[in-house]
């Protein structure tokens, strides 16, 4: 038995006593604790560490030392050698079996549903775990079905195994993907029906995992990537998917079986409202672009508008400009800002001598933003900060 990789021999072990040998000075001064025995688990194999307790130090990540073979736990606190109780985190362990299990689980299902198999997977206890399919894409009747025969295993409770088998013995086993390693080959069953070498924690019976369920699944070059929770993670999501909704539907005095069909309506009324208030935004915004023009300030030879709004659109700031840059004389700088980007159009009149390119290359250089536009209209922008954006048009100067 590997001292150091007791949490193959027993998942259920979540409290122990173990020696520390050695107390390390890591890199971005961190400090790792070695013990003479654990059951924690290290990062690896596409699972997260194990976090919990060293007497009374936290532990905060777990990883193998491939030169010496031990596990470094990295603590926060003080730990000196000698004995130790040592805590595993025992939600944290669970909720990792309980998707790990799960991918093998889903990954056994997709391949007896649509023929594709997993090439890689991402397991995660407080969020979404992953698992990419070989294959551009997977039809929608495909996923659901898989997904209803990964449940079904579930409710039957099988006995997930995990054993150790040799080269020659390897040969027997019905193995859905080659082992990465030669020796000390490690096996998780699920009675029957998958068999997949893994050196991760999973739980002893499917039952166990509670539920798993697809959420998306998205393209990822010539892959396809399916994004699923299962257990204590999946209660977590489906509560508060529940009370949105039931609140949404309460807000609306509907039942929430009928949110998707009153939304869908109310969008093609919307639709509807839009498309006759249209002519009505424009004829304001046109207006606006007037009192704007009314108000510029006066410079040799042209007059200017400097306008900055928060938040408006900029296919708002362009109608404002078309307006605008019929104005003789008149040159305008119209910006807006969403938070994150600043949009600007600016416009060169008649009778100014002023390019409009020119002026949006001068203007956006500071923030190294994009765009462009011909003599009269120009329009671009780029990322900048709030301060970055009351300061903008104060700091246009021309020439």
């Amino acid at each position: 038995m590997n001292s150091q990789l007791l949490y193959q021999e027993d998942v259920t072990v979540l409290e122990f006593d173990a020696r520390v040998v050695e107390v390390l000075s890591l890199p971005g001064e961190r400090t790792g604790v070695v013990l003479d025995r654990t059951y924690f688990y290290p990062t690896g194999g596409g699972q997260e560490h194990d976090t919990g307790e060293i007497g009374s130090a936290s532990v905060v990540d777990v990883f193998k030392d491939e030169r010496s073979s031990n596990l470094i736990h990295v603590v926060q606190g003080e730990v000196r050698q000698g004995q130790v109780r040592a805590k595993i985190d025992p939600e944290r362990r669970l909720r990792h079996m309980q998707h790990h299990t799960a991918q093998h689980l889903l990954t056994q299902c997709i391949l007896r549903q649509a023929g594709f198999e997993t090439t890689s997977a991402n397991i995660n206890g407080y969020s979404a775990s992953t698992l990419d399919i070989q294959a551009p894409q997977l039809s929608k009747a495909d996923l659901e079905k898989a997904e209803w025969m990964a449940n079904r295993i579930i409710y039957e409770n099988k006995v997930v195994k995990t054993y150790l088998v040799s080269p020659q013995e390897l040969e027997t086993v019905p193995l859905r993907r080659p082992p990465k390693v030669h020796e000390n080959i490690r096996i998780v069953e699920i009675d029957g029906f998958d068999y997949s070498p893994c050196g991760g924690t999973h739980v002893l019976r499917t039952g166990s995992i509670g539920v798993v369920k697809v959420l998306k699944a998205e393209r990822q070059n010539d892959k396809t990537r399916i994004h699923f929770i299962a257990g204590l993670q999946a209660f977590e999501v489906f509560r508060q998917m529940y009370d949105s909704v039931n609140s949404t539907a309460g807000v609306m005095s509907i039942s929430w079986q009928d949110i998707p069909q009153v939304l869908a309506r109310q969008a093609e009324q919307l639709a509807v409202l839009q498309k006759e208030l249209h002519p009505y935004r424009q004829a304001s915004l046109r207006k606006e672009a007037h009192d704007l023009a009314a108000q510029a300030d006066a410079y040799a030879g042209f007059r200017l508008v400097r306008a900055s709004f928060e938040g408006r659109g900029v296919a708002e700031l362009r109608t404002m400009a078309d307006e605008l840059r019929q104005e003789v004389g008149l040159v305008a700088f119209l910006s807006s800002y969403d938070g994150q980007k600043l949009s600007m159009v600016v416009t060169g009149g008649e009778g100014t001598g002023k390019d409009a390119r020119q002026m949006l290359t001068r203007a956006r250089a500071p923030i190294n933003g994009r765009g462009g536009g011909d003599a009269r209209l120009a329009q671009g922008g780029g990322a900048v900060t709030a301060d970055q954006h009351r300061i903008f048009l104060k700091n246009i100067e021309m020439e």
